[in-house]
């Protein structure tokens, strides 16, 4: 995720980190020499004058722009949804840990319960990521418990299913009443809940056809747009023509991007910052001091 200050109007004009012109700059190019091309055959295609004018492109236009909105918007969605799901995730942590702390008797084995809270998120990141389960733990979990989770499918759900098996033993042993334990797996039920959300939205990308078409129908704008242009503005052509991909172009690349919400692009979610940030409020809960929170690097990317 970029984070940083917005800079001056006039700065903005030219910023470079953050406008995915590095993930263009081919395809801007070529539209430049094809615009360019045509220009120099004054619109003639093999000794043919392409009988073409601004006025189809104003009406390809409107419709490719509302298209082009719908595939933003989609995208938008996946990532804001993901955005909640995690705020939803930090928030029942909290409430969890909280109600471990002050609803289970004393002599209980209340660290390792808060800790194993802060390792279902970690986990949850790597399992979305494709990172390997125990990267990043530490010594969140028994090692033991730990050992038995390598090489698991999803060891999220599995620290989940000994969460709920500690909360049983503290009932059993009387040290925590069972409405109270009921209230605390509600907890576990919320935090499953919002596993499961990013799970389907990892699981369920956008139709590949729609990404093909959009990209087929913007390739071929382009290509075409210097001819409808050429006998009005001249050479101003390849400009006006670069100024129309760049923005067809980069909310192409904008949306591929954040359809994946949980990958490592710039414009991801920084999962890394946001589960130091989880397990930092248990571990203040715990009367430790955590480890100072990532910061974003010199491209004010934060990871």
């Amino acid at each position: 995720m970029i984070v940083r200050a917005r800079p001056h109007w006039l700065y903005l004009l030219f910023v470079r980190r953050g406008s995915l012109v590095h993930l263009i700059l081919q395809q801007q190019l070529f539209v430049f020499a094809v615009a360019c091309a045509v220009v120099a055959a004054h619109g003639q295609l093999l000794h043919w004058k392409v009988p073409l004018n601004a006025s189809p492109f104003s009406l390809i236009g409107i419709a490719l722009a509302i298209f082009f909105g719908f595939r933003i918007n989609a995208s938008y969605d996946r990532y804001w949804e993901a955005r909640k799901l995690w705020g939803s995730i930090l928030v029942e942590s909290r409430n969890l840990a909280r109600k471990a702390s002050t609803c289970v008797a004393p002599g209980s084995g209340l660290r390792p319960f808060v800790l194993g809270i802060a390792a279902f998120a970690a986990a949850l990141r790597n399992q979305l990521r494709g990172d390997p389960g125990l990267n990043g733990l530490g010594d969140l979990l028994p090692r033991d418990f730990a050992a038995s989770l390598a090489g698991a499918r999803n060891p999220a759900n599995l620290i989940l299913l000994w969460l709920g098996q500690r909360l049983a033993e503290e009932r059993a042993a009387g040290r925590l009443e069972p409405i109270l334990a009921h209230a605390m797996e509600r907890n576990l039920d919320e935090l499953s809940l919002a596993m499961g959300g990013c799970e389907r939205i990892l699981g369920t990308p956008l139709p590949f056809t729609y990404s093909v078409i959009l990209h087929r129908s913007s390739y071929l704008y382009c290509v075409l747009l210097p001819f409808g242009l050429v006998d009005a503005i001249g050479l101003m052509t390849p400009l006006i023509v670069c100024f129309v991909s760049y923005t067809f172009f980069a909310l192409e690349a904008l949306s591929d991007e954040i359809e994946d919400p949980f990958g490592r692009a710039p414009n991801d979610l920084a999962l890394d910052a946001i589960v130091a940030g989880i397990e930092a409020s248990l571990r203040e809960m715990l009367g430790e001091t955590p480890a100072p929170l990532p910061k974003p690097d010199a491209n004010y990317i934060l990871s």
